[in-house]
Parts: C-alpha cells; structure tokens; sequence
C-alpha cells in the first residue's frame, strides 16, 4: 500500500518533464519564428544592400536549422520519457 504515493509521485514527475519538453519545443519554435522574420525583413526592406540581403538569407537558413535541433531534442526526450 506504500507503493501508491511513491508510483503517483513518478507519474507526476514524468508528467512534468513531458510539459516542460513541450514548453522547450515551444520556445524553439519561437526562436526559429524570430530570427526567420528577421531575415524576411532585413530581405524585404532592404533589396539595394548585398551584405543585408545575404545576413536575411542566412538568418532564414539558420532559422530552419533552429527548428529542426528543436524538433529532434523533443523527438528524443519523448521517446525516452515513453
């Protein structure tokens, strides 16, 4: 009968370590959002300037990138916590 608080406790601890590897993801997918939307302008508002054009082009790169490290952390974990 002691074996039920200590077996709720565990699933509780798992159930907040599966909230915070969402919150993780989220906040990947925020900063892969940013710094896209950040490229996208710098490409937009600035098409007489190379070097801002290429900084956009890279920071959309490198945004996509952002979000695939995301996606696979939170793959991982997931799997593991299952």
């Amino acid at each position: 009968m002691s074996d039920a608080p200590q077996d709720r406790r565990d699933n509780l601890a798992l159930v907040r370590t599966d909230l915070a590897n969402e919150r993780t993801l989220l906040a990947y997918g925020r900063t892969a959002l940013m710094v896209a939307a950040t490229g996208v302008s710098l490409i937009k508002f600035f098409p007489q300037s190379l070097s801002l054009q290429l900084l956009g082009w890279g920071l959309t790169a490198i945004s996509v990138v952002i979000a695939v490290i995301g996606l696979v952390r939170f793959t991982r974990l997931h799997k593991r916590l299952r």
